[in-house]
C-alpha cells in the first residue's frame, strides 16, 4: 500500500484493512493538497448547501477510489465523507485487544532475513512501532 509520486488519488495504495493510520495520513495529505479537505469536518456556515453536497460527493468518490473492494463493502451505506471516515476509523483505527495482541506478536516475532537489507528491516520495525502507537501502545527510550 505505497503511494506514488504522481500526486493522483490512484497513487495512494488501496486500503485493504491494514495500516489504517498510514492510509489516513496519505488520503488527508492528498485531499489537503487538492484543496478538497473541507468535507473531512463540518460544513462551513458560509457555504451554500448545494455547493457543500457536491464537494462532499466529490471527496467521497476520491476516498472510495482508494479502498479495496472488501473494505468498500463495509462502508457502502455511508453517503457522506464524514460518515465514511467515522466508520473506517471505528473499524480499523480503534484500539481493540485483538489488534494490540496481533501487533505485539508481529513486533516480537520480527526477524531480519538472512542476507536482507538492514534498511528494509528497520523500515518494517518502524512501521510496526507506528502501528502500535496508533492503537495507543507507546514505547519509551528505555525499551
Amino acid at each position: 500500500m505505497m503511494g506514488g509520486e504522481d500526486g493522483s488519488a490512484h497513487s495512494i495504495g488501496k486500503f485493504d484493512g491494514t495500516d489504517y493510520a498510514f492510509w489516513r495520513m496519505q488520503i488527508e495529505d492528498y485531499l489537503y493538497g487538492k484543496k478538497l479537505h473541507q468535507p473531512l469536518s463540518k460544513k462551513p456556515e458560509k457555504m451554500d448547501q448545494d455547493e457543500w453536497e457536491l464537494l462532499d460527493r466529490q471527496v467521497l468518490g476520491v476516498i472510495r477510489l482508494t479502498l479495496s473492494k472488501n473494505v468498500a463493502h463495509n462502508v457502502a451505506k455511508e453517503k457522506t465523507t464524514e460518515g465514511h471516515m467515522k466508520v473506517l476509523s471505528d473499524m480499523y483505527e480503534k484500539p481493540s485487544a485483538n489488534n494490540k495482541v496481533f501487533l505485539m506478536k508481529k513486533l516480537f516475532h520480527l526477524k531480519m532475513e538472512e542476507g536482507g537489507l538492514v534498511a528494509a528491516h528497520v523500515n518494517e520495525f518502524n512501521t510496526i512501532v507506528n502501528q502500535l502507537s496508533s492503537v495507543e501502545i507507546e514505547f519509551d527510550d528505555e525499551v
